[in-house]
């Protein structure tokens, strides 16, 4: 009897989209981390500057749903930035135990600084492709990222989240 697992070559891997999918985080990760090396932001940072930014006052839990992230790991980024002097915890009025997250001088100097770069990097992920593939592309991954938002670890809950912190502000 032939063994059947000798017949299983690396297109069982290579081909399969969770591989596909892990490979392109790592090339896009390693690309930001290329064109904004003298920024020491990671991609994560950098998008808890931007809800920071767009959400002053935020806590840790609503920007965990705003950019989907885990929130026991959200609180070392957290402690990045802070060292970096790019945000600031700030106890709330009403409840002095939550502390709120806001962006400061110097978090938003980086995150105006760092944009060009940013778009550059994005630029690159996408170049080898046609402009008619990439936003096929786009469309396609942000169709399957909608679609599978519940299987995720981590949902996306902006909406939930910035809708209570507009009624909070």
């Amino acid at each position: 009897m032939r063994d059947k697992s000798a017949a299983i070559t690396m297109d069982a891997v290579y081909t399969k989209p969770g591989y596909l999918f892990r490979r392109m985080q790592q090339i896009a990760v390693a690309i930001f981390a290329e064109e904004c090396k003298t920024f020491d932001l990671t991609p994560v940072q950098y998008a808890a500057l931007v809800a920071i930014r767009n959400y002053p006052g935020i806590d840790a839990t609503r920007l965990s749903a705003i950019i989907a992230f885990d929130r026991s790991t959200l609180g070392s980024v957290i402690e990045r930035l802070e060292a970096k002097r790019y945000v600031e915890r700030r106890s709330a009025r009403e409840d002095k135990r939550v502390k709120l997250l806001h962006l400061t001088k110097a978090g938003g100097a980086v995150l105006r600084n760092v944009m060009p770069f940013i778009e550059r990097a994005q630029a690159r992920m996408l170049q080898p492709l046609k402009a008619s593939e990439r936003r096929t592309l786009l469309a396609l991954m942000t169709q399957l990222v909608d679609l599978n938002n519940e299987a995720s670890r981590v949902p996306l809950r902006a909406e939930d989240a910035a809708g209570h912190l507009k009624r909070v502000i």
